[in-house]
C-alpha cells in the first residue's frame, strides 16, 4: 500500500474570527454540542500528551469528562504512567478530532488534581466492571499474564462486591488552559486555524497559517 498517495480535500466548512465566541470555553462547548448531535463516534476521546521529569513525551487516548470554567477533567489511576507524569510535570495537552466534521481542538495548560470529592462522584457513576477494574488493575505496570489481571479482578468481585468504594489512588485531573486551538479542514490544505491564548487573564485570537 502506497500510503503517502492517501489524502482528502476539506469542504464542509470555514472557521472565521467574526464567528466564534470570545470565551474558548464557549466555543468548545458549541463544537462538542454539534458533534454529539452529528453523532461523531467516539465525541469526547481525546489524546493526551504529557511529559515527565526525564523529558519523554508520551501520548495515549484518554476520554474527556467534564467541561466548566475552570478546564477539562479527565480520570485515570494515579500511579500510571501519565498520572506519575502529571504529578511530576504539571503541564499537558490534549487533541480532540472529529473526523466526520473536518475538525480538530488543540488545548495545553496547566494541571490540578480534582479534590477527593469530585473523584468520589464520578467514580459512584461508574459501570460496576469498571470500579473493580480500577481496583485490581496496577495502570501501567507490567503483568505476566492476563489470567492475573483476571484473578485480581475476582478476588476484588468477592471483597467489594456490589458496593465498591472510591480507590485512594484513582480519581481526576483538571487542565487549567493556557492556549486552545480550533481547527477546521479546509480546500487545498488551507485550513482555518483560530488561536485563543490567555493572556493577563484574558483570552485573545490569533489566526494561525495552515
Amino acid at each position: 500500500m502506497d500510503i503517502a498517495s492517501i489524502r482528502r480535500d476539506y469542504q464542509r466548512a470555514e472557521l472565521d474570527e467574526t464567528h466564534v465566541d470570545r470565551d474558548p470555553h464557549v466555543q468548545f462547548r458549541r463544537w462538542m454540542d454539534e458533534a454529539l448531535k452529528s453523532e461523531v463516534d467516539e465525541p469526547t476521546a481525546m489524546a493526551l500528551a504529557t511529559a515527565g521529569s526525564d523529558g519523554f513525551p508520551s501520548v495515549r487516548m484518554v476520554l474527556l469528562k467534564g467541561i466548566d470554567e475552570q478546564g477539562f477533567s479527565f480520570f485515570t489511576d494515579y500511579r500510571s504512567r501519565k498520572g506519575r507524569e502529571l504529578t511530576e510535570n504539571p503541564r499537558a495537552e490534549f487533541c480532540i478530532h472529529w473526523k466526520e466534521l473536518e475538525r480538530q481542538v488543540r488545548v495545553a495548560g496547566t494541571v490540578e488534581k480534582l479534590n477527593v470529592l469530585e473523584s468520589a462522584r464520578y467514580f459512584a457513576s461508574r459501570p460496576l466492571e469498571s470500579c473493580l477494574g480500577a481496583w485490581a488493575s496496577l495502570q501501567s505496570s507490567i503483568l505476566g499474564h492476563r489470567r492475573e489481571l483476571e484473578e485480581r479482578v475476582e478476588e476484588t468481585r468477592r471483597r467489594f462486591g456490589d458496593r465498591v468504594p472510591h480507590p485512594p489512588h484513582w480519581g481526576g485531573f483538571r487542565i487549567l488552559p493556557q492556549r486552545i486551538e480550533f481547527w477546521q479542514g479546509r480546500p487545498s490544505r488551507l485550513h482555518d486555524r483560530l488561536c485563543y491564548r490567555k493572556l493577563e487573564g484574558r483570552w485573545d485570537i490569533v489566526r494561525l497559517s495552515p
